[in-house]
């Protein structure tokens, strides 16, 4: 038992190790091209991901995802910026422990929203305080 008590406190050092260090980094380092914001283009193309992904699967999913979450709610931005909806979707992701190509994706258009490395390295930093630590540092190298 004392053991795998050990073996289990290196594992969480060693992640809050790396954690500490990513998220130096995002502090530390700029974006090349602009270092305090890339900005969103206001250009909404038609959202064909679900269509292609599930579309002969679950033809009803697939609609919903495109069509009405990124055709309708993404675009409404006379109720919430596309900015704002990028720093809640990342949130949501990493709390929920999602860190697949949906957290990788949604990361970019962040960043296309106008979300700076600096601004989602702070959103990491408090996530991990509320959702746990090790949720917050799996999510940091994806960025």
């Amino acid at each position: 038992m004392g053991t795998l008590r050990t073996m289990i406190s290196r594992l969480i050092f060693q992640r809050i190790s790396v954690f500490i260090i990513v998220l130096a980094n995002c502090i530390t380092m700029s974006y090349s091209q602009n270092p305090t914001k890339l900005t969103a283009t206001e250009v909404n193309p038609k959202q064909t991901a679900g269509r292609a992904q599930l579309g002969e699967f679950a033809p009803k999913f697939a609609e919903l995802n495109d069509d009405i979450l990124f055709g309708e709610v993404w675009s409404r931005t006379d109720k919430l910026s596309k900015r704002d909806r990028s720093m809640i979707t990342v949130t949501a992701l990493v709390t929920s422990g999602i860190i697949d190509q949906s957290l990788t994706f949604h990361l970019e258009e962040a960043k296309k929203n106008g979300i700076t490395k600096t601004e989602i390295c702070e959103v990491l930093t408090q996530v991990a305080f509320y959702a746990g630590w090790p949720k917050a540092c799996i999510a940091v190298p994806s960025f």
